[in-house]
Order: structure tokens, then C-alpha cells, then sequence
């Protein structure tokens, strides 16, 4: 009994003193810059600036390979400890929020047909296009609130998704999740945008949904010396690289498509029908 015992002992201290070694030999020597950003990280794990998670953002970061400013979910603050932790300047970062480019809800989006299957946007997605006449339109069975880790969207009662700007982080997951390419990540401190993504003929855009964008071109032609909206495939967009700024050209659609959304500010008030 003992030779066999003695046996095992000695296969376990030699495995052991093997590990030992090959742990010493192949360790990864850690930048310990590393580990202070670790500890200012907000450890969300989104994923929103590219890696797989806040450890692997760090480590990218001390092999030069990300910036601070990728991270779409450290204010200001974070940015600059990041900033001296890896010895570089930080700029001001703008911050960013998901708008969900349509309010076609029940109420105005007109449908022609019932989905009936699976409630997944991507599912309805497949089958006619979900059921509604606008097939740019939110089909409201939530995959982008099923992906937010930050409960920044909300089915509202018009069945339509609505985002909450004060959770969103910018992390872009809704904005992959949708079927409908919808969903944009805009400056939060910007306040008039087109909600509509309907690239159809303004005849046809309307039978489809009483707020959608008709390119009629009122408010393209409100900044002919500086221009701010534009007009393309029959769609309004607004720049967000100048957006306007003054709320009264809202008053020049005739649909409701052009809107005021200030996003910068806890708005919880429902989107209007």
C-alpha cells in the first residue's frame, strides 16, 4: 500500500514543481497601468467601443492599440484620469445617445396585415416585412430593448420603442439589433432631428404612415445659404455635424416628421401620436 501511495506523492510533487516552472517561464508580465484603468473603468461590458469587455479595452489601451475617448460610456471626468493614467492629452468627448429614427406607431402607421408568429423584430422582419404598409417602420417587438444592459428602451403603449437618454450609453447594441436600421447614435446636445426613414415618394410615404417624411423639401430650403437638412432619396436628414438649432423650423413640415427631441435631458414624456 505504501509503494503505491509513496508513487502517486511523488508524480504529484514532481506536476506540481513542473507547473511552478512553466509558470515562471511563460508569465505574461502585466503593464501595471492596466489595473489603474481596470479600477476607473465604469464595467459595463458593453462591448460599445469594440472589445469584448472593459478588460480588454485596458489592455488595448496600454498597448497603444484604443484611445480613452473609445469608450462610449466615461464621462469626462473618467476620460481625463484615463488620460493621465496613459500620460495623453483628452479632449472633451461629445456625448452620444440612440434615437430611434421613426414614430410610426399603431395609432399612425397603417398596417396591411397581422404578424403572427414569434415576437422578435428580426422574425416579423422576415415575413413581409412584419405586417405594416411602411416597411421602414418600427415593428415594436422589442430586440432592441432585449439587448440594452442599461434599460434605456421602452416599449411605449403605440407600440413603438422609445430610448430614455439619460441610461443610454452610446454602446450601439440596439443600433446592430435592429432589422430596420432605425436606430442612430446622435449628439445628445443636439435637439431637431427627422424621425422617419421612409425613402419612398411623398404620396406614397403618406398612405403609409401620417408622420412620415413626405421630401417636399420645406426644410431643406429654410437653409439654402447654410444648408443643415438635406434631402436624399426622397428623406430629410438632418447634419449633425451643424444641426439647426432653431426650434421654430419644426413648424414648417407638414407631417410631424421634423420634431424636437432634447435628448440631454431626462425626458420621459411619451412620444406624440
Amino acid at each position: 500500500m505504501l509503494t503505491p501511495t509513496a508513487v502517486l506523492a511523488g508524480i504529484g510533487l514532481v506536476s506540481g514543481l513542473g507547473l511552478a516552472v512553466a509558470a515562471k517561464v511563460f508569465a505574461v508580465e502585466i503593464d501595471p497601468r492596466q489595473e489603474e484603468i481596470n479600477d476607473q473603468l465604469p464595467g459595463a461590458n458593453c462591448g460599445g467601443c469594440g472589445y469584448a469587455g472593459c478588460a480588454d479595452f485596458s489592455a488595448a489601451l496600454v498597448e497603444g492599440k484604443a484611445d480613452p475617448g473609445d469608450c462610449p460610456v466615461c464621462d469626462d471626468a473618467t476620460l481625463r484620469l484615463l488620460g493621465e493614467i496613459m500620460g495623453v492629452e483628452v479632449g472633451e468627448s461629445v456625448r452620444h445617445v440612440a434615437l430611434i429614427m421613426c414614430q410610426g406607431g399603431l395609432s399612425v402607421a397603417h398596417r396591411e396585415g397581422r404578424y403572427n408568429g414569434h415576437a422578435s423584430c428580426a422574425s416579423a422582419d422576415l415575413i413581409a416585412g412584419g405586417g405594416k404598409l411602411c416597411s421602414y417602420g418600427c415593428l415594436g417587438l422589442a430586440d432592441c430593448q432585449a439587448v440594452c444592459a442599461f434599460g434605456a428602451i421602452e416599449m411605449i403603449e403605440d407600440c413603438i420603442a422609445r430610448v430614455i437618454p439619460s441610461r443610454c450609453t452610446a454602446c450601439g447594441k440596439c443600433v446592430a439589433a435592429c432589422p430596420k436600421h432605425l436606430i442612430r447614435l446622435v449628439p445628445a446636445n443636439t435637439q431637431i432631428h427627422v424621425l422617419c426613414s421612409n425613402t419612398e415618394k411623398g404620396a406614397a410615404a403618406r398612405k403609409a404612415c401620417n408622420v412620415s417624411c413626405l421630401g417636399c423639401k420645406k426644410c431643406e430650403k429654410t437653409f439654402e445659404d447654410d444648408p443643415r437638412i438635406i434631402i436624399h432619396d426622397h428623406l430629410a436628414k438632418v447634419d449633425y455635424l451643424k444641426p439647426p438649432t432653431d426650434q421654430a423650423v419644426v413648424e414648417v413640415c407638414p407631417t410631424g416628421a421634423l420634431t424636437v427631441r432634447l435628448l440631454d435631458r431626462e425626458d420621459r414624456a411619451r412620444q406624440p401620436s
